[in-house]
């Protein structure tokens, strides 16, 4: 009969409280040693007693494992020790764990033992720099780590600095040559943290590849936007033979999503019907993702429907695909579908329905998740905590959204990016830089999303100071070779008004994807060189990047900036016949403003009863200012009637009506639309104007008194306009006020706000350097025409953004060709 345990009986009578193991217990010939008879030397009682404690912890009676361990004090080994580390680890009892570890004498701790202890760490939230430090002390004691250490501390979530680190001990421990497992993890670690460089210099270097070197390899590849070097990468596995597993369909998937290839999706689809993989839930949700991505929703709906298992994922993928098509209906029906099932509460897709909220956005919905989330006390976990952030930023609540922040225990860098992208989003640019600012003085560092949201918080406000400054600091935190971080770049330096280092940045770009293609069309588009967007439309096509509907908008937008109907028809019609991708309202809208700018009235007409949308202000406020170019006020009226119906609370389509009539002499119109404007309590918009000087922002406003240097701005523009007069300028007084004396219109243009903002920097500026202004509003003819004279008589280039398109002046011309 066998007796039961007692912890208190002596280690020295323990054959009288422990079974023997029979022929085992003697090593008979009929029973192999195993490997606890290999650590205990071949020793009977050390064997017996850890087997019995293996049997304990197995069990989960981990008391009474760690009263035997205890009382083996000439019995235990390092196998005693490391099944007791390898209990406690699983059970989730670190700190016990850690204590016997620091209490265990140096003879027990073997690399085993270690690796043991550095796993449970980095397995641990936010313990990834205590397992890192056990690998620095076990070096330190001496003990060579083996295959299994290097792959684990590989797997620790840590910097890419700490990767490339680690590479020299798996060289010279001859790892890269034995072991398949140890280059995989490398090659993982390095994708992961983006240097894939590094990463493909390990895949080329192997000896030997699998199925996971290639996935890795893939991800890697994919993450970083590089999709048709993943694409090779896939038609390279596929001819040596290797299986593709369910990673390498979700890496194609990813890279087809990448890409906007449908085509692509639907081939790796077919692979994965015929694939032993083909009910796999996790590729099915890698498929539904891809649909939802490419906004196929009627075959998303068709896979979700026939899928025979579906978990949280599935579901949070088709609420993802539903908000972000603005389905709400349909993602709340599945909302409820999850919760009529039993799924777990504290599982259901809450940050995805807070997705939904934000991107109606609907916030009667977004606080009704907000109450449940308190309820169930989830309200501070990192992912649904930031994703309130984004909800209530995206519903203009930025209050709610900053106590959300400030409520959250553990900011994490997606939390500071959430609250900056908040501001950035609406408007509160100087809130965003000061945000970042309290994140790097955190301690926490930025990632592309930040970095993305921050440049283009200094674009908005055209600081290329501070851009310039980004741009060495994202070379300094590695990101600069992220193709994300490079577009964001360019597309800083393009709205900054430095199109040059725009084209650099582009041109130094060590990888390129359709964003980057798309922000350098966009940015000749702004700065009306028509023919160098389409040529690098075409280049973009000629290196195997596919066009999608932000290309055709850009590349529409470059004909409209220059009057090229011919142009912007044929790239319309190309859009939908050639690659059958769906116009947008915008593509209309541009469309429509190229035929009314070359005054064909009657394809305006046609395009506005062909179009399948709603027309809306910006179609009727570009038709009016056709109409405004070339007189025709039948059809300006029109406009004019169809934008006051609309309930617009700018007065802009009032003062150009009123102009158009006052230009044609006819007073008593002009007088009656300024009188309409005033009833309705609506004010034309005051222009200003602002500058960057020594990296501090100055605004200004027409005829601005309140700046301390006002008399010595004046004085500079009298100087120049004496000059002016000497080259023939003629002041156009049609961009005056009406109805006043020539005296005071002339005085009334003198000192308009981009006027002003050009005084300010030639007097604080070396001479030579290039004035950057940005407006508000649309620059009026006569400013157009004295700010090429200036350009001329200063010997200065002088950018002016203005609210649609950049004029460039030097030597006493625009860039823009005298056509905006």
């Amino acid at each position: 009969m066998r007796l039961p345990f007692r912890p208190t009986v002596a280690v020295a009578n323990a054959d009288a409280v422990l079974p023997r193991a029979g022929p085992v217990a003697g090593f008979g010939a009929t029973t192999p040693p195993d490997a606890r008879m290999v650590k205990t030397g071949f020793d009977p009682a050390a064997y017996r007693l850890n087997l019995h404690l293996q049997s304990l912890i197995s069990s989960g009676r981990l008391a009474q494992a760690r009263a035997l361990f205890d009382q083996m004090p000439h019995t235990k080994n390092a196998f005693s020790l490391n099944r007791m580390l390898s209990g406690y680890s699983r059970s989730g009892q670190l700190a016990a764990a850690h204590q016997l570890f620091l209490s265990s004498p140096p003879r027990l701790r073997e690399a085993v033992t270690w690796t043991i202890m550095m796993a449970a760490f980095a397995a641990a939230p936010g313990r990834a720099a205590d397992a890192l430090a056990l690998f620095r002390d076990m070096l330190r004691e001496g003990v060579a780590p083996d295959r299994v250490t290097v792959s684990t501390v590989l797997n620790v979530p840590a910097s890419g600095t700490v990767t490339a680190s680690l590479h020299p001990f798996a060289v010279k421990l001859g790892l890269l040559r034995s072991s398949v497992v140890v280059c995989n993890t490398l090659l993982d670690a390095y994708c992961k943290h983006g240097l894939l460089a590094a990463g493909m210099r390990v895949f080329q270097e192997m000896p030997h590849r699998d199925s996971v070197t290639y996935n890795a390899m893939m991800m890697g590849c994919s993450k970083e936007g590089l999709h048709r070097e993943a694409l090779v990468l896939f038609t390279d596995m596929r001819r040596t033979g290797l299986d593709a597993s369910q990673f390498t369909f979700s890496s194609m998937l990813t890279v087809a999503t990448g890409m906007g290839d449908l085509h692509l999706g639907r081939q790796v689809h077919g692979l994965v019907a015929r694939a032993t993989s083909a009910h796999n839930v996790f590729v099915k949700n890698s498929l539904l993702d891809f649909y939802s991505k490419c906004d196929c929703l009627a075959e998303m709906e068709k896979l979700f429907d026939e899928m025979p298992e579906r978990d949280n994922v599935s579901y949070n993928v088709m609420i993802s695909g539903y908000a972000w098509n603005r389905c709400a209906s349909r993602a709340l029906r599945l909302f409820r579908e999850m919760q009529i099932l039993c799924f777990d509460r504290q599982a259901l897709p809450y940050a995805s329905l807070l997705s939904v909220a934000g991107s109606l956005p609907h916030i009667g919905i977004g606080k009704q998740i907000h109450a449940q989330l308190v309820l169930l006390g989830l309200s501070s976990e990192d992912l649904v905590g930031n994703a309130l952030i984004d909800m209530y930023s995206k519903c203009g609540m930025l209050d709610a959204a900053k106590t959300n922040f400030l409520n959250k225990n553990d900011k994490t860098g997606v939390s500071w990016t959430s609250m900056i992208t908040g501001y950035v989003q609406n408007g509160q640019l100087e809130e965003a830089l000061r945000l970042f600012c309290d994140m790097r003085r955190a301690g926490l560092s930025p990632d592309r999303a930040t970095f993305s949201s921050i440049i283009k918080a200094s674009s908005s406000l055209a600081m290329i100071g501070l851009g310039r400054q980004l741009h060495s600091y994202t070379i300094r935190s590695g990101h600069i070779s992220s193709v994300f971080s490079g577009s964001a770049l360019l597309d800083m330096y393009a709205k900054c008004g430095c199109l040059d280092e725009a084209l650099q940045t582009f041109d130094e770009m060590p990888e390129r994807n359709s964003i980057s293609w798309n922000a350098v069309i966009s940015a000749y588009a702004h700065y009306g060189q028509a023919k160098n967007a389409i040529k690098m439309f075409e280049g973009m096509l000629h290196y195997g990047f596919k066009p999608d509907s932000v290309t055709f908008l850009s590349v529409l937008s470059a004909c409209s900036h220059n009057g090229l109907a011919e142009e912007c028809m044929k790239y319309f019609e190309l859009m939908e016949h050639e690659y059958g991708i769906s116009r947008w309202k915008g593509h209309y809208a541009c469309v429509i403003d190229t035929l009314g700018r070359v005054g064909r009235f009657d394809k305006v007409q046609q395009m506005l009863s062909e179009m399948p949308f709603e027309d809306d202000p910006i179609i009727w406020s570009s038709i009016l200012h056709s109409c405004r170019i070339h007189g025709n006020q039948d059809l300006a009226r029109v406009a004019a009637e169809k934008l006051f119906s609309m309930g617009s609370t700018d007065a802009t389509p009032y003062v150009i009506l009123s102009n158009i009539y006052a230009k044609a002499g006819k007073w008593e119109d002009a007088a009656r639309v300024k009188k309409s404007m005033r009833n309705r309590g609506l004010r034309k918009e005051s222009g200003y104007s602002w500058v960057e000087v020594k990296q501090k922002i100055y605004s200004f406003s027409s005829n601005d008194q309140t700046n301390p240097m006002i008399s010595e701005m004046k004085e500079e523009l009298e100087r120049m306009y004496k000059e002016m007069d000497k080259q023939g300028y003629k002041p156009d007084t049609s961009c005056a006020l009406h109805q006043v004396d020539d005296d005071l219109k002339l005085e009334s243009l003198k000192y308009h706000s981009e006027r002003l903002a050009i005084a300010f920097a030639l007097i604080n500026t070396p001479p030579g350097t290039p004035i950057r202004v940005m407006k508000n509003l649309s620059a009026c003819l006569d400013c157009h025409a004295a700010i090429k004279m200036m350009s001329k008589i200063v010997n200065r280039d002088i950018i002016v953004r203005d609210s649609s398109r950049f004029h460039h002046f030097k030597d006493g011309v625009c860039s823009c060709g005298d056509y905006w």
